[in-house]
């Protein structure tokens, strides 16, 4: 069984130097291909604008796998040809390749490409024609995975109703095999369509590679997501159509996390290496996805940890596995604490849709759940940053972000809390009550002193971001830092505004609305939910307020039944909005509590009291290609607070 690991470098580029440096580990601990994601991270001489400005070059590449090819570690490109193809659609003279098209049939800017597109093969030799060179272990990979948009284009959708979907989606691997093996290539693809699209096995290809990917803990058998987490296996049926399978864990990290989970990471590897044994895989491939929000050594570490399924089968527990990565990437490290510090940082993981919130805006995180839990946070990351001499230079950097995040996470929620009980001060007090003037300024006091936390968070993002990549460039948490600083920055006019006329303590701020609405979000059945609050305008058009997806990126979340309650909070004009909260996606959520507040009034929604629940959407499908429709409502549910409404608490 072949031993492989994956660097994305499509999400950013890391430096050569870096790059090159790592590959003789690697190939010490065991591997022997690296498969590289690359979109438009890649210079493709036939294809003239894919490459973006800060793209490999064909001579960075080619050193890149020399260097590999001396080690002995084969090289396989992953050049996406169906789903994650913006990279293509983006060129204008590319832009005809969609699937998704207007009324009028012009292409849209953004979606995936066509299988039945004219110019589709020839795109794709073009590209496997550029990568060929670097294709060392003698294949390709060409994606094809979370292709959700099948069937929207005229030409598919007229295939599809003569063959069915899943002889669609199989014809088009066979043309793309028709396309490596021109090449000389063997063809490799992602497995999920396949489980979504169990008929298209009979059309693939023997001597294809069906790479196979879950990236939770599991039992005998990996799960599925869109089937509300059932159980598959592809195995049997691959075998028997010669098709090879391989097996993916992933390193982590899921989009905007921090660290990684380093437990559910390496109990995600140990799943996946008992399975690929106990059904003869060809290979093992530890995947690496959107790693451009942490220090890609820790994911390394990972890596390292993974080589001990092995090379030390008779270690199989997390700690000692996790404390080998640590000490193999970082040499005469402290393993064993490493591993300790690591492990309980999952337990304050930033992770999630509900967590991540805060990135985009702080006015959701007025919530009526405490800050105790943020307080924690702070307090542990504020310790282990403390012993920064005693943590590698990656790990050093990682904590002293993730101390940032929690700093923030508490700022901003202990802010809206101030603010809601300054706005019960005012109603009691009066605007000239002087202890209305001394809450507000002991807000512009805190504003202030968490103004040096923000500069000291950017400088946290930049040092993280430069350990591997162009230090000319701004990365995504640098960037993000910088959008908490103009948030910062606006919070304090608004509190200097209200210093002057303490009325204006009832309007909007930047961490909460003039009004806040605020549910719980109940799941229990995940799959792929996501939950709108939408308001309806003086047209009569129902505008989004705000959306959430309720994917959790957690063990705890990746099973049928689970018993998970997220509160949502989003400002709102006031009592008189037309509201209904709506669910698109696949799946179901209940909401419940549902309440409206200013910080002084609360209201029920009318009809709704403390026991109701609202179920939206409907029982994940088991079978048939999932209907993924982000634009559409699968269900609402309204919310009046009016007149009639109003049950004050």
């Amino acid at each position: 069984m072949i031993a492989a690991f994956q660097w994305d470098l499509a999400r950013q580029v890391e430096r050569l130097d870096w790059l090159l440096a790592q590959l003789p580990r690697y190939a010490d601990w065991g591997y022997r291909e690296l498969y590289v994601h690359l979109e438009d991270a890649f210079e493709y001489p036939s294809l003239p604008g894919v490459a973006r400005r800060d793209a490999y070059s064909q001579r960075q590449f080619a050193r890149l796998v020399g260097e590999a090819s001396r080690v002995g570690i084969g090289v396989v490109p992953i050049v996406n040809l169906l789903g994650h193809t913006q990279y293509l659609i983006k060129v204008p003279g590319l832009r005809d390749l969609n699937e998704l098209r207007a009324p009028d049939g012009s292409p849209l800017e953004r979606g995936q490409v066509c299988p039945l597109h004219p110019r589709i093969l020839e795109v794709a030799d073009a590209l496997l024609r550029d990568v060929a060179p670097f294709c060392t272990a003698g294949k390709v990979h060409v994606g094809l995975d979370e292709s959700f948009s099948l069937g929207r284009h005229p030409l598919s959708a007229a295939e599809i109703r003569e063959i069915g979907i899943e002889a669609h989606f199989g014809r088009y691997v066979q043309r793309l095999h028709g396309v490596a093996a021109a090449r000389g290539l063997r063809l490799g693809l992602w497995a999920d369509m396949l489980a979504l699209l169990p008929g298209a096995v009979a059309h693939l290809p023997p001597g294809t590679i069906a790479y196979d990917w879950y990236y939770y803990p599991f039992g005998a058998r990996p799960r599925m997501e869109l089937r509300n987490f059932r159980e598959y296996d592809l195995a049997p049926a691959l075998r028997a159509r010669g098709v090879e399978y391989w097996g993916c864990p992933m390193n982590g990290a899921f989009r905007y996390e921090p660290l990684p989970v380093f437990g559910e990471r390496l109990a995600n590897l140990r799943d996946w290496w008992r399975r690929c044994n106990a059904v003869g895989a060809g290979g093992f491939l530890v995947t690496s996805w959107e790693p451009d929000r942490l220090a890609i050594e820790m994911t390394t570490v990972v890596d390292a940890a993974a080589a001990i399924l092995w090379l030390d089968p008779g270690l199989d527990d997390a700690p000692g596995m996790l404390a080998r990565g640590f000490e193999r990437v970082f040499a005469g490290a402290r393993g064993r604490e490493l591993a300790r510090d690591a492990l309980a940082c999952d337990a304050r993981a930033f992770v999630g849709y509900a967590r991540w919130e805060i990135n985009d805006r702080w006015d959701t995180c007025a919530t009526r759940r405490g800050v105790a839990r943020y307080e924690d946070e702070r307090r542990f990351f504020g310790r282990l940053r403390g012993r920064r001499p005693a943590l590698p230079g990656p790990f050093r950097a990682s904590i002293s972000f993730r101390s940032y995040l929690a700093e923030r996470d508490v700022y901003v929620r202990a802010t809206a809390a101030m603010i809601f009980a300054l706005r019960r001060k005012l109603a009691k007090w009066g605007p000239s009550d002087p202890r209305v003037a001394r809450g507000v300024a002991a807000l512009l006091a805190r504003a202030e002193e968490f103004a040096a936390t923000v500069g000291a968070g950017l400088r946290s993002a930049r040092a993280l971001w430069r350990l591997t990549r162009d230090r000319r460039v701004r990365g995504p948490n640098e960037r993000m830092a910088g959008r908490d600083a103009e948030r910062l920055r606006a919070l304090r006019r608004w509190a200097s505004r209200c210093a002057a006329n303490p009325a204006r303590l009832m309007t909007a701020s930047p961490v909460c609305g003039a009004w806040q609405l605020r549910f719980d979000v109940l799941l229990s059945e995940p799959a792929l939910q996501r939950i709108l609050v939408e308001c309806r305008d003086a047209e009569g058009s129902w505008r989004v307020v705000h959306g959430r997806t309720a994917i959790e990126f957690r063990a705890e979340a990746a099973r049928p039944k689970t018993s998970i309650r997220r509160e949502f909070s989003v400002p709102v004009a006031g009592p008189d909005s037309a509201l209904r909260v709506a669910v698109r996606g696949i799946g179901r959520v209940a909401i419940a509590n549902v309440e409206l507040t200013d910080g002084v009034t609360t209201l029920r929604a009318r009809g709704w009291n403390a026991a109701r629940r609202a179920v939206l959407g409907a029982r994940a499908p088991r079978t048939g290609f999932p209907a993924l429709d982000w634009e559409r409502n699968r269900a609402s549910v309204a919310l009046a607070f009016g007149p009639r409404g109003r049950n004050r608490r």
